[in-house]
């Protein structure tokens, strides 16, 4: 087959582990590229980068960090950007790169992003901040890519729901309850489920932990791992304390070729698309289900000319068990598969869960995989917010008979049935799902609550008496009666 010269291909990653120093972001995003060239076999790649485009970071504010890891790398490139906040937002830059490349705007483009979060709260604990580049106003902002994903809605302000370690553990209890598990069956389950990313992770030399664990040890609490919510321990969260760079390098066929780099180092994007579910996730048709990974990942695979058999390499975006069991539900995939894992890394927990970076790391390393095996296809989830924006990715070493192609299917997504959200309501209500937060202790100190309002919508609610973390924390509350008062915490009715 003929290739257009203007056909992307991804040529080269590279992957940071800095577990002894305290490098800033973008030293680490530069190091990422410099290894990302060695990979493709150009050096010269570097220097021909005419776009760097930068994950958004949350261990260090540049004004344009693009600029400063371009000059570092010794290029000078005529565009940079930058994104807001979201894990989804990596492959979204591929899927715009791709595009760019193939309608001749960009020829190479540097993708990367790094956290040196671990480094920032060491030093934030003892009062004292980093010295890292501090670009001035003089250097104009970046030009922002990817908007932010909005994690606040009026609801949720409320309840006092305001990050995802309380929020994907009300997606993880609503799973339970519909596939009619008990507690100690379901915590079993998820046990197993992230016990398969470890031994992925054990195999992975970039990821941050390198050990296998037992389902065992992954539910039981103990000293170095506590029970965080009702269903999640430490081991179940995602890991953000890490030191982590990852960067990938795209350019056309023709750059390619006049460079020498290596055909067996081409992987071509075949197909990318994107969806938000509702941002309010009171609105949710229901907590367990995502209609936009849905639409998204069967019009990616249709996209691709394949289906979810002809998939040999998947990462699903893993930062909590929840986001990996409703990405499989919707796509299809069964999570229990021994010789296809849902994850190339080991995902957020093990391999790392650098802010909103940790895709890039899937990209390349999925990249590399399928170099290893020439002519499979490989699959890239990833998810921004709660649950809420979604990004796919379809690779392979062999080109897309069509062209890469890319589509956003929220038409599709806002057919979907939602739910109306109460954020203000007060009175009588039916518990959906729930979860405890435990201290340090181990004490239950805070409980959480979607519940059903009587005309069928959704509120959200909290509480920290406890009588009522008590019983949240040793019974089960599914379908209770509560009471919803006009503050936003709750009670259940025959308290």
């Amino acid at each position: 087959m003929s290739l257009d010269p203007r056909t992307p291909i991804l040529v080269g990653g590279g992957q940071i582990n800095e577990r002894d120093g305290a490098r800033e972001p973008a030293a680490l995003i530069a190091d990422a590229a410099t290894r990302a060239a060695a990979e493709a076999g150009s050096t010269r790649l570097l220097e021909l980068v005419d776009s760097v485009r930068i994950v958004g970071l949350l261990s260090w504010r540049y004004r344009d960090p693009g600029a400063l890891v371009g000059a570092w790398i010794g290029a000078t490139p005529r565009h940079t950007g930058y994104t807001g906040s979201g894990g989804s937002t990596p492959q979204v830059l591929v899927n715009q790169a791709a595009e760019d490349i193939a309608a001749g705007r960009c020829d190479v483009v540097l993708i990367g992003g790094a956290e040196s979060w671990r480094t920032r709260m060491a030093l934030r604990a003892k009062g004292l901040r980093p010295h890292w580049t501090e670009q001035d106003e003089s250097v104009p902002a970046a030009p922002m890519l990817v908007p932010e994903v909005p994690m606040r809605s009026e609801a949720e302000r409320r309840a006092g729901l305001d990050r995802p370690a309380y929020i994907y553990p009300l997606f993880e209890q609503a799973l339970r309850i519909s596939a009619g598990r008990s507690t100690e069956k379901h915590r079993e389950a998820i046990g197993a489920l992230w016990s398969r990313f470890s031994e992925v992770a054990a195999t992975n030399p970039y990821a941050w932990t390198q050990r296998a664990y037992t389902a065992s040890e992954i539910i039981t609490p103990g000293e170095s791992n506590r029970q965080i919510t009702s269903l999640y321990t430490k081991l179940l969260n995602s890991n953000n304390m890490v030191e982590q760079g990852a960067a990938v390098l795209m350019c056309s066929v023709e750059t390619a070729e006049r460079l020498g780099i290596s055909r067996d180092n081409w992987v071509f994007p075949q197909a990318g698309t994107e969806a938000h579910d509702t941002y309010d996730i009171a609105e949710r048709g229901a907590l367990d289900r995502s209609p936009a990974i849905r639409h998204a990942g069967a019009r990616v695979l249709e996209l691709a000319g394949v289906g979810t058999d002809d998939i040999a390499h998947i990462d699903v975006y893993s930062c909590f068990p929840s986001a990996v069991q409703v990405a499989a539900l919707e796509l299809g995939l069964p999570t229990d598969d021994p010789d296809r894992p849902l994850t190339v890394t080991g995902g957020l927990t093990f391999a790392g869960g650098p802010w909103n970076n940790y895709s890039t790391h899937g990209i390349a390393t999925l990249a590399t995989r399928l170099r290893q095996s020439p002519g499979d296809y490989g699959l890239l989830t990833a998810n921004g917010g709660y649950l809420t924006k979604h990004a796919f990715g379809v690779y392979r070493t062999e080109p897309p008979s069509e062209g890469f192609r890319r589509v956003d299917v929220q038409e599709q997504v806002d057919r979907e049935p939602t739910v109306r959200a109460h954020p203000d309501y007060a009175g009588p209500a039916v518990s959906e799902s729930w979860t405890v937060v435990y201290d340090r202790s181990g004490e239950p100190e805070l409980g959480f609550l979607a519940a059903r309002t009587p005309d069928g919508g959704r509120t959200l609610a909290s509480t920290r008496a406890a009588e009522v973390l008590a019983r949240l924390a040793s019974t089960e509350a599914a379908d209770e009666p509560v009471v919803v008062e006009a503050e936003g915490e709750f009670r259940f009715s025959d308290d």
